[in-house]
């Protein structure tokens, strides 16, 4: 079994910060608007050879933090991040992040913007959260966080990928640890709480912020939070090479800068000025525009970044995609209730097919939040026939659907969905739909369902052993079988994966006490399971002890 990575050993500084739910970047971004108040797996490049560079020349590293020291800081931040009430982890949005980061994470590794030592210490995880801001963050040591509200704005995946590819450079040429070197006299475990104070404060009002952060502190964090003009320039450049190598198409970069100079105009409060780089520019806008015709002009090179970068016209999961990030970062029933007139017969006529499937989609989903069942049922049916009509891939409805019988406790039928001779050949393969599939199989509690979820769940975990939410499900099952011990055992390994060492190690402690009282549960002994939570048991104390050493 692949342990789990051991974190940075928080600081009481740290440790208190971290009670305040913090869902905020601390290496703000040159996209990043001011903040509200409210699985590494490479592949193989499409080109399979790094496209030419159209470049300023590179800036060097230039930093005394080691990578391994930059990890272990954005482990003891990201803690926090995993603790706060913003973050989610929706299936569907996750997965749809995925296919474009993977394909990034490839790009940069065939053009040599990721060293060896950067891909195995890094963690280059992507966490996303519920904030209806348009923005987007890196993290020291490869945490990257995407708003919902970013999703929400976007209408291709060129344009997401341009944000992401943005992020990923600021990481992979080491800014963030070269903006720490700036203030070498402040050792990293101080940078990062103060760090956690200003993100902590940015939610509460001036009196805590002003008990959180004095005069020079917030000064000397202040510098952190801004990246330099020339780096944000080199993030450009190397963002743009990545995107494009990956193969979407660079017009993706122009597109996503004049939607962000938009929203920054539409939403820009004045709030939270520390938050803040400088604003988009046109001089931006119009260096991607220089170079995507220059791109043009090198032979070869064009073919290759559009090899899958035009969006078909049939389509539509950017679209669908967006809706649902819409519905769930704003879930008041207002906002909820405003989706029906989206799908009025009149103002659906007025729109294209894609913006008109992307109404009903959002207009289901938030009729499914209301409990509006029937009108969820009706609008999922019409955004089904509106789908058909177009040609366009009918996964993402029939996901919907799915969660509407979930939501109604129909399991069964749910699962028939997601499994039955209608559903689509290897479905349960997909990670939305094997986890929902999984979940209607616990609800409808046939043993043999029961078996199945398991089995499918293990074999996932097995290939994706950092998938957080899989383990909670598959600890579900387990609970659902009767397997006491493996049930809390799953559990446990969930807690660590989200660096909640205390808590795994109450639940593996939890399980030891249920073999030794023989509460194994109906489906017997396990003693493999016993012998792993031992094991487990006694890494956990040994990071926890480690920790204790180190305060």
């Amino acid at each position: 079994m692949k342990t789990m990575d051991p974190p940075l050993a928080p600081r009481r500084a740290e440790r208190r910060l971290a009670r305040r739910p913090v869902w905020l970047l601390p290496c703000a971004l040159a996209l990043a608007l001011a903040w509200p108040q409210a699985a590494l797996r490479a592949q193989d490049s499409p080109t399979g050879t790094a496209l030419p560079s159209i470049a300023l020349p590179h800036l060097g590293d230039g930093t005394e933090m080691s990578p391994a020291a930059e990890r272990r800081l954005g482990d003891s931040i990201a803690r926090s991040l995993y603790r706060d009430p913003d973050y989610v982890d929706d299936p569907v949005t996750m997965d749809y992040l995925q296919s474009i980061w993977q394909p990034l994470l490839a790009a940069a590794k065939v053009r040599g913007e990721m060293s060896p030592e950067l891909v195995d210490t890094f963690a280059w995880e992507l966490l996303l959260g519920r904030d209806r801001s348009v923005n987007a963050f890196a993290l020291p040591g490869g945490y990257f966080g995407v708003h919902l509200g970013l999703v929400g704005i976007v209408s291709t995946r060129d344009e997401l990928a341009s944000v992401l590819g943005h992020e990923l450079s600021h990481v992979t040429q080491r800014h963030i640890a070269r903006n720490m070197a700036q203030q070498s006299t402040q050792a990293p475990w101080m940078m990062g709480a103060m760090i956690l104070g200003i993100l902590a404060a940015s939610k509460s009002n001036g009196q805590a912020a002003s008990a959180l952060i004095t005069g020079g502190q917030a000064a000397a964090a202040q510098s952190q939070l801004n990246f330099s003009r020339d780096m944000e320039r080199e993030a450009d450049r190397v963002g743009f090479g990545v995107m494009t190598q990956a193969g979407f198409s660079p017009q993706g970069f122009v597109g996503m800068f004049e939607k962000l100079q938009q929203a920054n105009r539409l939403n820009d409060s004045g709030s939270f000025p520390y938050l803040r780089t400088h604003p988009l520019t046109t001089e931006r806008i119009s260096d991607m525009q220089n170079r995507t015709g220059a791109l043009a002009s090198v032979p070869g090179a064009s073919a290759a970044s559009k090899a899958t970068a035009v969006q078909a016209p049939t389509d539509f999961d950017p679209l669908l995609v967006a809706a649902r990030a819409r519905v769930l970062s704003n879930g008041g029933v207002d906002a909820l209730r405003l989706w029906q007139d989206e799908v009025q017969p009149a103002a659906l006529a007025a729109k294209a097919p894609g913006p008109q499937a992307a109404a009903l989609y959002g207009a289901s989903l938030a009729a499914l939040k209301l409990r509006d069942y029937a009108n969820a049922q009706a609008l999922c049916g019409q955004l089904q026939q509106q789908l058909a009509r177009s040609g366009a891939d009918r996964r993402l409805a029939r996901l919907l659907e799915a969660e509407l019988a979930l939501a109604q406790e129909e399991g069964s039928r749910a699962a028939a969905l997601l499994s039955g001779p209608a559903a689509a050949p290897a479905l349960h393969r997909w990670r939305p739909a094997l986890l929902l599939l999984s979940q209607a199989r616990i609800q409808s509690g046939e043993p043999g369902g029961l078996s199945q979820a398991v089995e499918d769940l293990r074999d996932w975990v097995a290939g994706y052993p950092r998938d957080t939410q899989a383990w909670r499900v598959l600890g579900r099952a387990y609970e659902a079988q009767g397997r006491n011990v493996a049930a809390v055992r799953a559990q446990a390994q969930a807690d660590g994966l989200e660096q909640d060492w205390s808590a795994a190690l109450s639940r593996l402690r939890a399980a030891q006490d249920l073999v030794r009282a023989g509460q194994w549960g109906p489906m017997g002994p396990d003693h493999l399971e016993a012998a792993i939570v031992d094991t487990r048991a006694r890494e956990v104390t040994q990071l926890l002890r480690e920790q204790a050493v180190q305060r």
